[in-house]
């Protein structure tokens, strides 16, 4: 059998499964009790869990019961680049292997052309443990989505493919927000409140708005444009999985930056979003 194993470093998501519990544990006290579980697609940051895992566990709590196979669509991926997909077997967690669900693969290759992703990358890999919490019998399928208006159609082509299986699926979208300060070059209203409240307010705010508003164009337009997003592709993917399938109610179940976990000049944005 062919095996993703771990790539990243311990700092990014515990090592052994009784931290992996705990760490939910401790979130699970600050979250709202019994939320409902009826979301087809969600979106989570993808920052090591010191930073964002409660949000990203927020987003997956809500995914439907029937759930079969998480699709989990990271990013990195530039405008015009082709989609990539893991092509082995199973993922190794602290929790276990996840088993790769293929079939899905090859039926999503029926309707676009995918290449296999053989490269290191966060946006997929510090979710996989959450999954395998959440859903322990499911499958997943290791998507990373470009950056550009084709985005949308893949999520479309994603919700065809499960129809077809008769698969129920969540998609899972990784995406952070506003990379703001010096360690990220980009610091166009200078540092201290100031900067934190446009991040949060105007730059973050107007990228969360397009995903309420279920305007897949416009995430990828503030994404790569104002540099609201790392991601936006696979959010503008979710946004046309739940069109295809209904799930058109969205809700933001949270939002906050690293600022408020780490105070610094430096800061990234994080939210929690289903569509139900």
């Amino acid at each position: 059998m062919r095996i993703r194993s771990r790539s990243l470093e311990a700092g990014w998501y515990p090592s052994e499964e009784d931290q992996i519990r705990a760490a939910v544990a401790e979130w699970e006290k600050t979250l709202e009790e019994g939320p409902d579980q009826t979301a087809g697609a969600g979106v989570a940051p993808h920052a090591g869990w010191y930073f964002s895992g409660r949000l990203a566990w927020d987003t997956l709590r809500r995914a439907r019961t029937d759930t079969r196979t998480v699709i989990v669509a990271g990013g990195h991926r530039p405008p015009g680049s082709l989609p990539l997909a893991a092509s082995e077997e199973a993922f190794r967690t602290p929790l276990g292997l996840i088993p790769a669900d293929l079939e899905l693969a090859e039926a999503l290759g029926a309707y676009l052309r995918l290449e296999s992703d053989i490269w290191v990358d966060n946006t997929v890999e510090v979710l996989l443990p959450l999954v395998r919490l959440r859903f322990p019998e499911a499958m997943v399928l290791w998507l990373r989505v470009p950056n550009d208006e084709s985005a949308e159609t893949l999520g479309s082509a994603a919700a065809r493919a499960a129809s077809d299986l008769g698969r129920k699926v969540f998609f899972l979208a990784s995406t952070d927000l506003t990379h703001y300060g010096p360690n990220y070059g980009f610091s166009p209203k200078g540092r201290g409140s100031e900067a934190l409240d446009w991040v949060r307010e105007v730059n973050d705010g107007g990228i969360l708005s397009a995903i309420l508003a279920l305007d897949g164009r416009e995430v990828i337009r503030r994404g790569n444009e104002d540099r609201a997003a790392c991601s936006p592709g696979p959010v503008a993917a979710a946004i046309g999985f739940s069109r295809a399938l209904g799930f058109t109610k969205p809700r933001l179940c949270g939002y906050y930056t690293s600022f408020d976990v780490h105070p610094s000049d430096s800061f990234v944005g994080y939210c929690s979003v289903v569509f139900e």
